[in-house]
This record gives structure tokens, C-alpha cells and sequence, in this order.
């Protein structure tokens, strides 16, 4: 029996994006080529938005006519594609799942508050306008009203702390539940990553914790397997072309009194909180499904998690 054809899987993202990396790494360790579409790394995004109406974190996976929303959900969706090898490999799944959602927040943000630093800026921002780090800083900042970021002073030692917690879990194997690398080591090396790759001058807080830097050689030499760079102009033309995949016998879970087909808004909790609006198709246990038009794109379905995103009913007058 020939194995299945899977579909074109369309990645939109910038270099150094942090979650980018970690979806890269996903793909690589799944051995599932993909297409590249390189997005702005701030506002506007206009083709980005077109497709998600309204999220603009980066990255956004995209299947034909169905766009999903952050690595949680998008990790889900290269599990259903190819299950082998396992990003949730029993008997630690979830722990696996509970630890990678600690690194994707409580981890990734002291991580950058340090890489971000002056001196780590400057590093990145090296050769480039003083415009183009005011614009960062802006869009950054706008990104995260509400939020309470850490200063660098403050989030280094915590960082150092993190960084131990990690060590003392490669003790007993060569990844951090064991012989084979899971979801919670994706979501932990991304943030190591940057400050190891992008922010070299920052990258002396890894040396203490030697278990922790032979650890991230082996995320690193997982790859990224096979790439094809596309325009995004291809990438929304790929979605007007095709139809969003039938939700058929989803289980709906209703916990906020708001029925199928009703006029929704989904945002992140926080950080890019900017609001998605749609024809709510989909409420299950783990994600949401917006059925959303645009202009160019035609209609799609934008997926997001349940998990750090929040459903409104959009008020009628």
C-alpha cells in the first residue's frame, strides 16, 4: 500500500521568530516538507490578515482554505498529518503538554525580557536604522497592553533558575521526558534558541547549565527537513482556490451559551490580543472554527485552541 499524499503545508513566518523556530524544528522531526511564505516581522501584515482576519502572531499554518492559529493547535494538526514519530509520546503526554505550556509562557517571556535587552537590541538591531528598532519596540509594546513584562534585571536571574530546572530534567536522558524528544522540548529549546542564535552577546547566561547547551545540539541537528519558498500572494491564492474541510460530526462542547452559527469575535487572552470575527462552525474540547469571507481569499476556516484564547458573542443592535 503506497502512503497517503499529504497536502501542501503552508508556513507563514519570519526568520527570527522564536515560534517560528519551534514549528520548523516540528516539521523537520516529522520529515514533512513544506512551503515558505515570509511575513512581516511587525504591522501591517496585510496579506497575513487577509487570511486570518484578524490574528497576527506569528506563525500561522495554512491548508488550503484552513488557517490555524498558534503552535498549541498547530502541534495538534502535524500530530493528525503524521503521527509517528509522536510529539506527545505516552506515558508522559501530559506532562509533556502541561510543561510546554509553562515554556511557551513562563519560560519564553524571562528568556526574552534578557535577550531583549539593551545589549541584546543592540546586537539585533545592529547596522539597521534607529527607526526600524523604535518601530519593533512600538509594535511590541502595542502587542502587549495590558501584559506585565519583566525587566531585564529581573528576568535574568529567574531565567538562570529556569535554566537549572532544565539541566536537573536531562539528568536521567537525552531529552527532557526522556529518550525521545517531545512537544515540551520544542516548546522549551525555542526561546533558548534566540538567545543562543540571534542574541550571541546575551548567550553567556546558557554556560552554566552544560546539559542544557548539549541538549539544544541535538534539537538543532533535528533540522527543518525540506523547504520551497512561495509568495504570499501564492499562499492566498492557494486558499481561493480551495474549500475549508468539511467540520463534520465535531462534538460540540457549548460552556458559553453561544450556538453554532452564531456572530463571534476569538483573541488571545494576551499578547496580540487583536480580535478574529467569524461564523462560529466548530467549539470541540480543544479548538475553536471561525467560517470567515474575505476579499481575496474567498472563505476559510481559522482554527484556534481553546486554551489563551477567549470567545465572544458579537452584540447585534
Amino acid at each position: 500500500m503506497s502512503d497517503p499524499i499529504l497536502p501542501d503545508i503552508i508556513l507563514h513566518h519570519y526568520a527570527t521568530s522564536p515560534f517560528s523556530e519551534k514549528l520548523r524544528l516540528a516539521l523537520g522531526y516529522k520529515q514533512l516538507a513544506w512551503k515558505s511564505v515570509i511575513i512581516p516581522n511587525i504591522a501591517p501584515k496585510p496579506d497575513l490578515l487577509e487570511l486570518t482576519g484578524g490574528y497576527r502572531r506569528t506563525p500561522v499554518l495554512q491548508i488550503g482554505a484552513d488557517i490555524y492559529c498558534d503552535t498549541a493547535l498547530i502541534f495538534d494538526v502535524l500530530e493528525h498529518l503524521q503521527p509517528m514519530p509522536s510529539l506527545y509520546p505516552e506515558p508522559s503526554k501530559g506532562m509533556a503538554r502541561t510543561l510546554a505550556q509553562w515554556a511557551d509562557s513562563t519560560l519564553f517571556w524571562a528568556a526574552m525580557a534578557h535577550n531583549l535587552g539593551p545589549k541584546g537590541a543592540a546586537h539585533l538591531f545592529a547596522g539597521a536604522p534607529p527607526e526600524a528598532l523604535k518601530a519593533f519596540g512600538d509594535d511590541r509594546k502595542a502587542m502587549s497592553t495590558g501584559m506585565l513584562r519583566l525587566r531585564p534585571a529581573d528576568a535574568l536571574p529567574a531565567y538562570r533558575s529556569y535554566l537549572r530546572r532544565l539541566s536537573d530534567m536531562l539528568d536521567d536522558g537525552p531529552y527532557l521526558l526522556g529518550e525521545l524528544p517531545c512537544v515540551a522540548d520544542f516548546s522549551a529549546y525555542h526561546p533558548l534558541w534566540f538567545t543562543r542564535t540571534r542574541v550571541p552577546p546575551m548567550a553567556g547566561v546558557l554556560d552554566a547549565t552544560p546539559a542544557v547547551l548539549d541538549w539544544m545540539d541535538r534539537m538543532a541537528a533535528i533540522g527543518h527537513c525540506t523547504m520551497e519558498k512561495i509568495r504570499s500572494a501564492d499562499a492566498i491564492e492557494t486558499a481561493a482556490q480551495a474549500q475549508p474541510v468539511p467540520v463534520v460530526d465535531a462534538p460540540f462542547q457549548d460552556d458559553h451559551g453561544i450556538p453554532l452559527g452564531s456572530r463571534v469575535t476569538i483573541a488571545a487572552e494576551s499578547f496580540g490580543t487583536e480580535p478574529t470575527e467569524g461564523e462560529l462552525v466548530a467549539a470541540t474540547r480543544m479548538h475553536y472554527t471561525l467560517r470567515r469571507t474575505g476579499e481575496r481569499v474567498g472563505t476559510v476556516h481559522v482554527h484556534f485552541p481553546r486554551i489563551g484564547y477567549v470567545l465572544k458573542q458579537v452584540e447585534t443592535t
